[in-house]
């Protein structure tokens, strides 16, 4: 696939895959984190989760999704996966995307996002506290996996459909913006840690 399909199959699993399990996700009390794994031969999605800290905090998107994965049988191996992640993976999600065998991912929003629009420091402090690392300071690419964001993929999309594009992203980024806020709004009491 070249750019300006990647990014049409990267944004419509989000719309049309994640999106609709995060609402639910969000709605019984967990964060707005989700992915999925998409073919690499046609981009189609084979798999989506959302968080679901409130089973196991444990369970962030990425982590929930690979736990199914390895559930469900006749899944492509992931040598012949793309991994999605609407946030950038966190320490533990990037561990688990190294040992379960992928050798790339894709993000859309990024720990800053996290941050800074969502209101969940945790990513950044932990790669700060536990490894010393600044923002970015991890490599996105390394000798397990290359990694990049949903924003580069677009930008290296036909020049004619990067409008068309950005402004299904700004949609997405959107709707995000109001599952955090409902989720900010009903996170007081839960029992997930780093809420």
């Amino acid at each position: 696939m070249n750019d300006t399909e990647l990014a049409d199959a990267l944004l419509s699993a989000i719309e049309d895959h994640i999106l609709p399990l995060t609402r639910k996700g969000v709605a019984a009390g967990n964060k707005i984190f989700g992915a999925a794994v998409l073919r690499k031969s046609d981009g189609s999605v084979a798999l989506a989760e959302t968080n679901n800290e409130t089973e196991n905090p444990l369970w962030h998107g990425e982590v929930h999704l690979l736990k199914t994965y390895h559930e469900k049988d006749g899944l492509p191996p992931p040598e012949d996966l793309i991994f999605l992640s609407t946030h950038e993976p966190c320490s533990m999600c990037l561990s688990a995307i190294t040992w379960a065998g992928f050798d790339n991912f894709f993000d859309f929003f990024t720990h800053e996002d996290s941050r800074d629009s969502f209101a969940i420091p945790h990513d950044l402090k932990i790669l700060k506290e536990v490894f010393t690392l600044e923002p970015g300071g991890y490599r996105r690419d390394n000798a397990y996996w290359s990694a990049r964001s949903v924003a580069e993929v677009i930008a290296g999309a036909e020049p004619a459909q990067q409008d068309k594009l950005r402004a299904r992203a700004k949609a997405i980024r959107e709707e995000y913006d109001k599952l955090s806020a409902a989720y900010q709004d009903s996170k007081a009491g839960n029992a997930i840690p780093l809420s």
